[in-house]
């Protein structure tokens, strides 16, 4: 039977197999105006013809300042609107589809000369002090974020995901240890990430799926556990969240606990908000193996396996991956002679 190979469908977006290739920041944007160019491009495109079955775009900022470098990507103009819909109109040509990762930095944001947050606690003494948002802004936030997702609605996209794991501004929000707010955003940690979520939805179409990537435990000294990122899921879900994306950390310098550096470490996680919640998820970290990629498929320890550095690597890792578990491939028809 195919794991890897066989189709995916959620809501209106449908599949061709289970792989995805998860953003990952290029930090090359030339004029720091927020557009993809020609290297975004190529690297997109390439991984389509790769045979790719779902590409999530890089963190795209909701604002200048709410980026990680002012090389990274932005949606918080229409005039951003072409350059993406270049890059996604090409991508599902090859049977592809393609979402954007929506996102803000926060305190994370290296370039902002003052970097904003729901607290004043900043990532490391490497980093620069952050601003505390008033209420008022954390109420203009949200409008940001759904902005942002009007304009990849615009630009064409078959799914959107937020970022709210690796320490960005939604998973500020919702991490204790992070969060000391003494307001109703600090009173209630998932009150913001539910108020994203709710307000992307009302600008995508109704059976448009959304995907959130959640950290599942930070691993900063004093950092949560996954029993509550299964309690903010939970909200998220009851918001509108279609699937999640699990990773882990990114918060902070980590502490006693250390990421896993073996492959499928994540797994463990993803299952665990799967069946919590009885939601599909998203695993990754480590799975360019593909037969773990497989196993993980088949063991219904998810419903799609994530490959970032593998496919920096490998631009074709999908069609590769596909043969080497199946012996069967179907690679594009410009190409088939090499199969």
């Amino acid at each position: 039977m195919a794991g890897l190979s066989s189709p995916f469908v959620l809501k209106s977006l449908s599949l061709k197999n289970r792989i995805v290739m998860p953003p990952m920041c290029q930090y090359s944007v030339e004029a720091k105006d927020g557009k993809p160019n020609d290297w975004h491009f190529v690297h997109y495109v390439s991984r389509a013809v790769g045979g790719t079955g779902l590409i999530i775009m890089e963190m795209t900022d909701v604002e200048p300042d709410g980026r990680i470098t002012d090389y990274d990507l932005g949606l918080w103009s229409d005039e951003q609107i072409p350059a993406f819909k270049r890059i996604i109109t090409e991508v599902q040509k090859y049977g592809t589809k393609i979402g954007i990762q929506i996102a803000h930095a926060g305190r994370k944001a290296e370039d902002a000369a003052v970097p904003v947050g729901p607290s004043d606690i900043p990532v490391s003494p490497a980093y620069k002090k952050p601003r505390p948002l008033t209420t008022a802004e954390v109420k203009e936030m949200v409008v940001k974020f759904r902005e942002a997702a009007r304009r990849a609605v615009e630009a064409g996209v078959d799914t959107i995901e937020l970022h709210g794991a690796h320490g960005y501004l939604i998973h500020q929000f919702h991490s204790p240890a992070i969060n000391n707010r003494e307001d109703e955003y600090g009173r209630d940690l998932a009150k913001f990430g539910e108020e994203v979520v709710q307000a992307v939805k009302s600008v995508m179409p109704t059976e448009m799926p959304l995907i959130m990537r959640v950290s599942a435990v930070e691993y900063i000294d004093g950092g949560y556990e996954l029993d509550h990122i299964i309690d903010i899921c939970k909200r998220y879900k009851e918001a509108g969240v279609d699937m999640f994306h699990v990773s882990s950390g990114g918060e902070g310098p980590a502490g006693k606990r250390k990421p896993g550096n073996y492959p499928g470490y994540q797994v463990p996680m993803a299952r665990a908000i799967k069946q919590a919640l009885d939601v599909p998820v998203i695993a990754v970290g480590l799975l360019d193996d593909p037969k773990l990629a497989e196993a993980t498929i088949q063991n219904g320890d998810a419903d799609l396996i994530a490959v970032a550095r593998g496919m920096l690597r490998d631009p074709y890792w999908a069609i590769h991956a596909i043969r080497a578990v199946s012996g069967e491939v179907e690679p594009p028809k410009q190409y088939a002679r090499a199969y």
